[in-house]
């Protein structure tokens, strides 16, 4: 634990926004201003971090998959390399409106995007005029782009994973009116009522978001190797949050727990990180 703390510390994870741009919301994670920056207290990201693990994967565990959106560079790396690793959607891309809630009509873009490959792969998109070949390869580009990510997504998801509130309100709108939980790093600038379970930390910076997705990417490899060894029954349906007041039932079940790791695992880093 104390190794991953002093990962988070060293990749920046405590550096918050100006403190002229943050979120009076955020002011339960800040433990202190040094230089006009906020800084974020690293116990509360490593308690949102532990909580966040433990939930995603007995979501995972119970045969549900996980979405991650991360449309900012900074973020684009770190999820196409780590969700592709453990086989979850992701979409790094543009949220297109309606990718949840209108799940059937992307669907039907995605076998549109498989027509077009096929008529690739076997050259019979050569059959057609130069003019409408160039139409066909351009919509086949642009399907694939917004959307190869999710393309074995044949299902909503489990729970939806999120870098920058700010930038994804589109996507954590329609995760909460579906009733999908949601995982989120917060900077200082954000607003953490959006998130189930909030995970305050600096979601600029390459490094912090890599160690932070590769954790909980981590934590979803874990729930899928139980995944394999259960004996395939359903789930019950009372463990299946649907709403937000049972979305955020969890809160009261594992953060004690999480809380006790956090309150120690700091302590071989020093009180606090300084700017």
């Amino acid at each position: 634990m104390s190794t991953l703390v002093q990962e988070l510390i060293d990749a920046g994870i405590h550096f918050g926004q100006r403190r002229s741009n943050w979120n009076p919301r955020m002011s339960p994670y800040i433990w202190d201003t040094r230089n006009g920056i906020s800084i974020i207290d690293i116990k509360e990201t490593i308690k949102g971090l532990l909580l966040a693990k433990r939930f995603l994967q007995k979501t995972v565990s119970s045969g549900k998959d996980v979405v991650f959106v991360g449309t900012k560079r900074q973020a684009k790396g770190a999820i196409e390399q780590h969700t592709t690793d453990v086989g979850m959607p992701y979409v790094t891309e543009r949220w297109l409106g309606g990718t949840l809630t209108n799940f059937r009509t992307i669907r039907e873009r995605l076998k549109r995007l498989e027509e077009l490959e096929s008529l690739t792969e076997t050259g019979e998109i050569r059959k057609y005029s130069k003019k409408m070949e160039s139409q066909l390869s351009r919509e086949q580009r642009k399907i694939f782009r917004n959307l190869n990510g999710i393309r074995n997504m044949t299902r909503l998801p489990g729970a939806m994973v999120v870098v920058d509130v700010n930038r994804e309100l589109n996507a954590l709108r329609e995760a909460r009116n579906l009733g999908i939980p949601t995982v989120c790093l917060i900077d200082t600038d954000g607003n953490p009522e959006l998130a189930d379970i909030p995970i305050p930390g600096n979601d600029d910076s390459m490094r912090s978001i890599d160690v932070v997705i590769r954790e909980l990417c981590g934590a979803i490899k874990d729930g899928k190797s139980q995944r394999a060894t259960e004996d395939g029954k359903p789930e019950d349906s009372s463990e299946a949050p649907r709403r937000r007041s049972s979305r955020s039932q969890f809160r009261a079940d594992e953060p004690a727990a999480a809380a006790e790791e956090a309150e120690a695992a700091p302590a071989e880093a020093g009180d606090a990180p300084t700017a």
